[in-house]
């Protein structure tokens, strides 16, 4: 075990002991850290690159001088390892760690703070000693509800990733409770995994992998196979699964920046269309990916005369409000007024985008804003019964709504009229007294 001790003594000798007691744990292993374990982890998983970790540590000079330490901050550190986020000593030794592992690492300067040094803390090119303790460790989320986390078993080369409609080729394991019951070499566009029986959750998880990564990803059944289940593959409604996925190769699509206006305009039918299929299938989520390309296109451009002008404003507005219709399948209600409040920036007299803007804030328990969507959806068509039909419940709900109102006010004066009957009981037996 090193101790503070082993410090004490002049840098060489610090370095020495330490080197003689320790493993080196770097890639190349050219004694750029070295680490001395003080105390045993508990046996199993060790994290993977971009795992989110929490650890307390203590850095010191060789001569013993602490510069930094968490502890004494009284809270824990956390970051993504294996991703540059911290030194690099950090990056490769906690990657050596089990849960609960105390330890110390060696650094040399390239691997710490380098030939600069750290002003008023470290001097220039100064090896430093970091004694760590790595409490816990999870998987990265790669959605902001954890319906996808992501743990990587070995990193990828390069600097990019696929996006929306790029080629792949990738390796797919996926298993449910233990079960494998999937293993295939598969190629697919991105956004359009569906076709070829892959869950959204995999589909998604592609634009931040780099070619050559194989991680695994844990689905959760919103981001898997829902609330239908996967008979084929005999996987029951609402369950976890976890996928193995290996990113072969990849040809990355074309960004809107590299295409021009007449190759958008030659690609979006057969967008819209492939989001029409999705949707009429239930897949709201993959259909939203194909709309919402459209409207990344088209958002900006801008026709070189009226009737391409008007042809671009007729997809952006279908586009929008179809992604509104998916929106409130998916009870994302947000989502749907904001696409509504798009389509009616263009074409404030939209029946559908102020429909559908009505039926989510009705939703949304947005009473009298809803309804007058729905007064002004009868002013463009004083026909539309569905409408009228909608004002009806919003009335209703109005009126409920202010009836409970009633009740509480009622039930809170009430009590208040006994508090102070009750204070004035007590007053007059004080004074009495």
């Amino acid at each position: 075990m090193t101790t503070d001790q082993d410090l004490s003594m002049d840098g060489q000798s610090a370095r020495a002991v330490l080197a003689a007691k320790g493993i080196d744990v770097t890639p190349n292993k050219d004694q750029g850290v070295i680490k001395v374990v003080k105390r045993q982890g508990l046996d199993g998983d060790r994290p993977m690159i971009g795992d989110r970790v929490t650890v307390h540590y203590t850095g010191k000079l060789l001569t013993g001088k602490k510069f930094d330490c968490s502890r004494d901050r009284k809270e824990p550190f956390s970051f993504n390892v294996g991703k540059g986020q911290v030194l690099k000593a950090w990056d490769i030794g906690v990657l050596s760690m089990q849960r609960g592992e105390v330890c110390t690492f060696l650094c040399k300067p390239e691997y710490a703070y380098g030939a600069a040094g750290n002003p008023n803390k470290i001097p220039p090119c100064s090896p430093v000693v970091f004694e760590m303790e790595l409490l816990k460790f999870e998987g990265e989320a790669l959605t902001d509800d954890g319906g996808i986390v992501r743990r990587i078993k070995v990193k990828g080369d390069g600097y990019t990733n696929p996006n929306d409609g790029a080629s792949v080729d990738v390796h797919l394991q996926g298993s449910c409770g233990g079960r494998l019951f999937d293993c295939r070499d598969v190629s697919f566009v991105v956004g359009e995994g569906e076709d070829k029986g892959i869950p959204l959750g995999v589909d998604r998880a592609l634009d931040k992998m780099q070619k050559g990564e194989c991680c695994v990803l844990y689905l959760k059944p919103k981001y898997g196979f829902g609330s239908e289940g996967k008979p084929e593959y005999n996987i029951g409604p609402d369950k976890d699964v976890v996928y193995e996925v290996t990113l072969k190769d990849f040809q990355r699509a074309k960004e809107s920046w590299e295409m021009d206006l007449s190759e958008k305009l030659d690609l979006v039918g057969d967008v819209k269309n492939k989001g029409n299929q999705y949707f009429k299938a239930g897949r709201y989520y993959q259909a939203v990916i194909q709309y919402q390309r459209i409207t990344s296109w088209l958002e900006m451009e801008c026709g070189s005369g009226i009737e391409q002008q008007k042809r671009i404003q007729d997809y952006i507005v279908t586009a929008h409000l179809n992604l509104a219709l998916c929106f409130l399948r998916i009870k994302e209600f947000s989502q749907v007024i904001d696409n509504c409040n798009k389509v009616i920036e263009l074409d404030k007299s939209n029946e559908k985008a102020l429909y559908r803007r009505g039926e989510a804030r009705l939703l949304r328990n947005e009473f009298s804003l809803a309804m007058a969507d729905f007064q002004q959806v009868l002013q463009v068509n004083s026909s539309n019964r569905a409408a009228r039909a909608q004002i009806s419940i919003c009335q209703s709900k109005i009126k409920e709504h202010h009836e409970q109102d009633k009740k509480t006010y009622a039930n809170m004066f009430q009590k208040f009229a006994e508090r102070d009957a009750k204070s004035f009981v007590l007053h007059l037996k004080h004074c009495v007294s």
